[in-house]
C-alpha cells in the first residue's frame, strides 16, 4: 500500500478518499486554493497545502502541473483524482507518470480513449457491444449536417470531450440541427477547450442504466451490477438507485456482461462505469464510459458491501482482484439503496444555485442512513466558486420500497437554513407514484413540472424567531395605544415648480475647488453638512433607507435648506447595501439625488484605496471610480483611511484633484485622548504631523473624523485651534454622539 496519497479534489469525495486511505494505513495530503481555506476537507488530511492563484479557485484544481509539484513536495507516492476537475484528464495521469507518482486510475491511453466519446463508441462497436448510429466527429458544421442527412430524428449533438450535460443538445427536427451544432460547439469550446462534436441517434424516453466495473493490471474485470440513473435534470443525475428496479434479470445479465466485455477490450483497470440507454422494449446501447469513481458509487457500495475507493487504491498499489477476494461469483446484491443529491439550488427558480452562510445545519440519522458531505456544518460558507452539491444522502433497505421510505423520512428530517436547497423537490420526487413504483425514465422530471412546486418548506423555526424578534424590537410594550401616524404631525410642505435657490454647488462651479476652499476658510460663519442621507441611516438603521424614501425628501431639503454647505449622501456602506440588500443601483441613486438637489454640494465618504469596498484596489480602479462619481454628481470627496495611512489615501486625493472640479476633503481619524498627559501615541504632535502630510498630499480641506465619538470638548478646542493656527485650510469636524456629549464638542470646535 502507498505510504502517502495526495487527493487532487475537494469536498465530500476528498473526505471519502482520506477515510479510505486512513483505513488502509496511508497518510493523506489535501490541496486547497485560498477561497477554499475554510473547506472541511483541508482539516481531514494529515497535511494540507494551498495551491493556485488567489481569485481563481477552480483554476487551482485544474492545474495538473501545480498539483503534481505539490505531491512531489509533500513526498506523496500516489495521486487520487476523485470525480470532476482533472479526474478524466490524461494530462494529470501523464504528469504523475513523468514525476514517478502513481495515478489512481486507468492508464493514460485508456483515459484518452474514454475521454473522446466518438472513439469510445467505436471501441464498443469493435468489442461487439450495441451502439447507436452516429456520424464521425468534426469541427466542420457543414460536414456534420451533410453526414446527418437520412438519420431519423430525434438526434443528439455531443461534444467528444463532454461531460455533465455540457456540449450536449437534443434536436427534434432538421431545421434545428445547425443551431444546435453551433451552440454545442461554443459550449464545448468554452468548457473543454475543444469544439469537436459528433451526432448520434437519440433513444426516445429511455432509462439510463450504468454498470460499475473493477479491473486490475492482469486484465481481470468484474462488475458490481447496475445503477438506475434515470432521474435527471438537464442531463444531471438527481437520484440514483441500485439495483435498477423492475429490471429483467436476463437483461441485467446481458448488459453487465457487455460492460465487462468492453472494459476488458480496452484494457481497463481500477474503478469505472459503463453507461447504457435502455428503451421500452429492453434494447440497450452503449453511450460512454466514465473512467473514474462516480458521485453515486455509494449505492453500489451499500448493496454489494465492496468499498470502491479502497479497491481503487489497492489496485493502483499493485494488488489484483484476487488479492481483494473479488471474484464475479462471490459478488452479489443484498437489498436496495438510493442516493439523493442535496444541493444549494432553488427548484422554484430554475434550480438557480444559492450562496450564503449555513445558519443552521441538522442532518438526519438512524438505521440505513449514510451521509457523505463536504463542508456541511452550521456557519459554513457556500460560495459560487464550486458545484452546488451540499451532501449526498444514501438510504438502504431490504427492498426498494423500504429504501424509499427511509429516504423520505431522512430528507424531511434535514434542517438547513440560510441558503435555498432542493429538499422540497426531492420530497416531491420520492412521493411520486411512478417513482415509488420504479417506473421512471430520463424524461420523468420534464414530464412532471409540478415536482418543482409541490412542496414548500414551512420553516416554522425561522418564522417563530422572526416573530419574537419583531415583538422584542418593535413592540416590546405591546400594541401602540394610539393609531395616530407620526406623519400627520408634520407641517404641510409647499410644492413649487420653481428651481431651488442657488447654493454651494453653484459657488463651487463658479470658483473652482481651490478658491472655493480658500473662501470657506476665510468665512466667519459655521458651515454645516447634513448626514441624514448617508451616515445617519447607516449608523441608526443599518443603511436600509431606500432610494425612493431619500428622493421623497431630497427636493424639500434643496428648497428649505439651501444654506447647507454639503449633503452627505453617498459612499461608505450605502454602495454595498444598495447592491446586496436593497437590490438597487447605487449609481442610479446618485444620479437621481443630483437631479433632485441641484444646488447643494453632494458629498461622499471614500475609503482611500478601498474606494467603497473592503479591500485595496489598483490605482486605475480608484481613478476610474472617482472620475465616474464626479461625473455623476459628487462634489466633495471625504477621503479617509482607518489607520491614517497617507499612502493608502494618496491615489484617491490625486484622482479627485485630477477631476479639476471636485473637492478633496481628507480626514485624520481621531482616537485616544490627546488631553490625557499619559497618552504616548495619539498626541497633538501626532495629529499635527499627520495633518502636515495630508496637506502635502494635496488636500483642499482638513477633516477630523471622530467615528467612535471619543473627541471631548477640551480636546476638540485644542486640536482645532492648533490646526487652524498651523494650516491655511478649512477644518471640517465629523463626530458621533456615542456618549451623549458631542454637542459640547461641536461648540468647543466652533469657538476655536
Amino acid at each position: 500500500m502507498f505510504r502517502k496519497v495526495l487527493v487532487a479534489n475537494r469536498g465530500e469525495i476528498a473526505i471519502r478518499a482520506f477515510r479510505a486511505a486512513y483505513e488502509l494505513g496511508a497518510r493523506t495530503v489535501a490541496v486547497f486554493p485560498y477561497e477554499d481555506r475554510g473547506s472541511e476537507h483541508r482539516l481531514k488530511a494529515d497535511e494540507a497545502y494551498m495551491i493556485g492563484e488567489r481569485g481563481h479557485p477552480v483554476r487551482a484544481y485544474l492545474d495538473a502541473a501545480g498539483i503534481v509539484a505539490t505531491a512531489v513536495r509533500a513526498e506523496a507516492d500516489a495521486v487520487y483524482p476523485g470525480y470532476g476537475f482533472l479526474s478524466e484528464n490524461p494530462a494529470l495521469a501523464q504528469a504523475c507518470a513523468d514525476a514517478g507518482l502513481t495515478f489512481v486510475g486507468p492508464s493514460v491511453d485508456v483515459l484518452r480513449l474514454t475521454g473522446n466519446k466518438a472513439r469510445a463508441v467505436a471501441a464498443a462497436r469493435e468489442a461487439g457491444v450495441p451502439v447507436l448510429a452516429s456520424v464521425l466527429p468534426t469541427r466542420d458544421v457543414d460536414e456534420l449536417l451533410a453526414s446527418a442527412e437520412g438519420m431519423a430524428y430525434p438526434l443528439f449533438v455531443k461534444a467528444v470531450a463532454g461531460g455533465g450535460g455540457r456540449g450536449l443538445r437534443r434536436v427534434e427536427q432538421p431545421s434545428q440541427l445547425r443551431d444546435a451544432v453551433e451552440a454545442a460547439m461554443r459550449e464545448a469550446d468554452g468548457a473543454f477547450g475543444d469544439p469537436t462534436v459528433f451526432i448520434e441517434q437519440a433513444v426516445v424516453d429511455p432509462r439510463h442504466i450504468e454498470v460499475q466495473v473493477l479491473g486490475d493490471a492482469t486484465g481481470e474485470v468484474v462488475h458490481l451490477y447496475e445503477r438506475d440513473c434515470s432521474v435527471q435534470r438537464r442531463h444531471q443525475k438527481v437520484i440514483e438507485i441500485a439495483p435498477a428496479p423492475n429490471f429483467d434479470p436476463r437483461l441485467r445479465e446481458r448488459i453487465c456482461a457487455d460492460a465487462v466485455r468492453f472494459a476488458r477490450a480496452i484494457g481497463y483497470s481500477c474503478a469505472g462505469t459503463v453507461e447504457f440507454l435502455v428503451d421500452r422494449e429492453g434494447q440497450y446501447v452503449f453511450i460512454e464510459m466514465n473512467p473514474r469513481i462516480q458521485v453515486e458509487h455509494t449505492v453500489t457500495e451499500e448493496v454489494t458491501d465492496v468499498d470502491l475507493v479502497q479497491a481503487q487504491l489497492r489496485i493502483a498499489a499493485g494488488e489484483t482482484l484476487a488479492d481483494l477476494a473479488l471474484t464475479q461469483s462471490d459478488i452479489g446484491v443484498r437489498g436496495a439503496a438510493l442516493q439523493c443529491r442535496l444541493t444549494t439550488e432553488d427548484p422554484a427558480n430554475g434550480f438557480r444555485p444559492d450562496t450564503g452562510r449555513l445558519a443552521s445545519y441538522r442532518p438526519p440519522g438512524g438505521a440505513g442512513i449514510r451521509l457523505d458531505g463536504g463542508t456541511t456544518y452550521t456557519g459554513a460558507e457556500v460560495t459560487a466558486h464550486f458545484d452546488s452539491l451540499l451532501t449526498k444522502l444514501t438510504c438502504r433497505g431490504r427492498d426498494f420500497a423500504t429504501a424509499v421510505e427511509r429516504a423520505q423520512r431522512a430528507v424531511a428530517e434535514f434542517r438547513i437554513r440560510g441558503v435555498a436547497t432542493n429538499i422540497p423537490f426531492l420530497l416531491a420526487v420520492l412521493a411520486h407514484p411512478d417513482f415509488r413504483a420504479g417506473r421512471v425514465t430520463t424524461s420523468f422530471i420534464d414530464d412532471n413540472p409540478q415536482l418543482l412546486t409541490t412542496y414548500t418548506s414551512a420553516d416554522r423555526g425561522t418564522r417563530l424567531l422572526t416573530y419574537l424578534a419583531d415583538v422584542t424590537v418593535n413592540r416590546p410594550h405591546g400594541v401602540a395605544p394610539t393609531r395616530l401616524s407620526p406623519a400627520t404631525k408634520l407641517p404641510p410642505l409647499q410644492t413649487t415648480r420653481k428651481p431651488p435657490p442657488a447654493g454651494t454647488r453653484q459657488q463651487l462651479q463658479q470658483l473652482g475647488p481651490e478658491e472655493f476652499a480658500r473662501q470657506l476658510r476665510e468665512s466667519s460663519t459655521v458651515a454645516v453638512t447634513d448626514t441624514t442621507f448617508r451616515d445617519a441611516h447607516q449608523s441608526l438603521l443599518a443603511t436600509r433607507v431606500r432610494s425612493a424614501d431619500l428622493l421623497g425628501a431630497a427636493d424639500h431639503v434643496a428648497r428649505l435648506l439651501p444654506e447647507l454647505w454639503s449633503l452627505e449622501a453617498w459612499g461608505g456602506a450605502t454602495y454595498d447595501v444598495a447592491l446586496r440588500f436593497l437590490h438597487e443601483d447605487p449609481w442610479e441613486r446618485l444620479a437621481a439625488l443630483r437631479e433632485a438637489v441641484p444646488n447643494i454640494c453632494l458629498q461622499m465618504l471614500l475609503r482611500g484605496a478601498n474606494t467603497v469596498g473592503y479591500t485595496p484596489y489598483p490605482t486605475r480602479v480608484t481613478d476610474a471610480f472617482v472620475h465616474e462619481a464626479s461625473a455623476c454628481g459628487i462634489d466633495v470627496f471625504r477621503i479617509f483611511d482607518a489607520l491614517n495611512d497617507i499612502d493608502q489615501m494618496r491615489p484617491a486625493i490625486e484622482a479627485v484633484r485630477d477631476t479639476g472640479s471636485a473637492v478633496a476633503e481628507v480626514a485624520l481619524c481621531y482616537t485616544g485622548d490627546l488631553c490625557n498627559p499619559a497618552e504616548m501615541q495619539y498626541t497633538l504632535d501626532y495629529y499635527l504631523g499627520l495633518a502636515e502630510r495630508i496637506v502635502d498630499a494635496g488636500a483642499h480641506i482638513l477633516a477630523i473624523k471622530d467615528m467612535a465619538g471619543l473627541l471631548r470638548a477640551p480636546a476638540a478646542r485644542r486640536l482645532v485651534a492648533a490646526l487652524r493656527e498651523r494650516f491655511d485650510l478649512p477644518v471640517h469636524l465629523h463626530t458621533h454622539d456615542t456618549g451623549g456629549g458631542q454637542l459640547a464638542t461641536y461648540l468647543a470646535a466652533v469657538e476655536a
